[in-house]
């Protein structure tokens, strides 16, 4: 018999969320072929890493549950979604077999160690790092970020997500050094981002509130070149040309970004960058920036020769704007003449 839930209204689903650590959800629809070919794998995960009120597997037909699939705007079918705690930490889309297998299994080990400080949360002496001094009269505004609706398109995912990129924890290069992540050969999570199958990442940043954003930090600490004999593709760069979008409803596909005018566009040069911190600050034209509501970061290239694009910390600063309505699904009461 199958352990996944099939979520048959509003309530069902957020009471799932509410009586299990983690659920894992499959948002499908019976004519998609690729929801089809990978289901199988999904069956097999969930017989294999269910458990009672701490890892729970469950379906979402789009077609039938609209509301739910609207709310998590799903546009990709299908598409995995991750919740912890009701809160989304990972996203898979499309029928990747072995992407969705290796997100899932590493989410199931952590559950069954309950080791403290996972999926990002800052922990100890390394909460609340500061990074850079933030522009006189503005405040440091990344709470904001609706960590729910990340998404970051041609990340590794052998290093961290998206939503580690907005964790107020100091970035472990800076603890153990730059460059020693893994030199002493012990197992260290690894809390940034690097690019996968070239330089370029892609980064949709949905916010809680209407923003006035005034300045964006990005930190960036790739190891250092001390080998002379060693291929520099290897080593990652930081971010070089960066394109900003405002107030787009979704991420943007590569070929997508390149068709369409930027907000801005930021040029970052090796002086940019602040050595004791490994963090880069640009001032936006603040006019166009007033009232946002969500941004996307394209990250065009890298300051190297190298084939990835390493970013451990993104900060935004500016002012807080009228709340958005967000948090749990609500159960919306049925229309007139339906």
């Amino acid at each position: 018999m199958s352990k996944t839930a099939l979520i048959s209204s509003t309530d069902h689903f957020n009471q799932l969320l509410s009586n299990s650590k983690i659920v894992v959800v499959d948002f499908y629809a019976d004519w998609c072929a690729p929801c089809k070919a990978i289901a199988p794998v999904y069956e097999q995960l969930s017989a294999q890493l269910s458990r009672p009120q701490k890892i729970t597997f469950a379906k979402v037909d789009t077609e039938r549950q609209k509301q739910v699939a609207q709310l998590y705007r799903i546009e990709a079918l299908p598409t995995f979604m991750v919740f912890k705690d009701q809160q989304i930490i990972s996203t898979v889309k499309g029928a990747d077999p072995r992407r969705l297998s290796d997100v899932v299994k590493k989410l199931a080990a952590e559950a069954d160690s309950d080791g403290s400080g996972g999926f990002g949360e800052a922990s100890g002496a390394n909460s609340g790092w500061s990074g850079i001094a933030l522009p006189k009269g503005y405040d440091d505004v990344t709470d904001q970020v609706d960590v729910r609706g990340l998404d970051l398109l041609n990340s590794d995912t052998s290093f961290g997500d998206a939503r580690m990129l907005f964790s107020p924890s100091k970035p472990s290069a800076l603890t153990k050094g730059k460059g020693n992540d893994d030199s002493n050969g012990s197992e260290t999570k690894k809390d940034w981002v690097e690019s996968d199958t070239d330089e370029q990442l892609m980064l949709f940043i949905p916010f809680q509130s209407t923003l006035k954003v005034h300045t964006l930090q990005i930190t960036s600490l790739p190891p250092p070149e001390t080998d002379p004999e060693q291929d520099a593709s290897d080593t990652p760069m930081r971010p070089k040309t960066i394109h900003l979008y405002i107030n787009r409803a979704h991420i943007l596909g590569f070929e997508e970004a390149e068709d369409i005018s930027a907000t801005q566009t930021i040029t970052l040069r090796p002086q940019d960058w602040d050595n004791a911190t490994g963090t880069a600050k640009f001032e936006l034209r603040f006019v166009k920036f007033q009232k946002v509501s969500s941004m996307v970061l394209f990250v065009l290239d890298g300051d190297g020769d190298g084939e990835r694009v390493r970013i451990d910390r993104v900060k935004i600063v500016g002012e807080k704007g009228e709340k958005r309505e967000l948090g749990k699904l609500e159960k919306i009461g049925d229309e007139p003449g339906t």
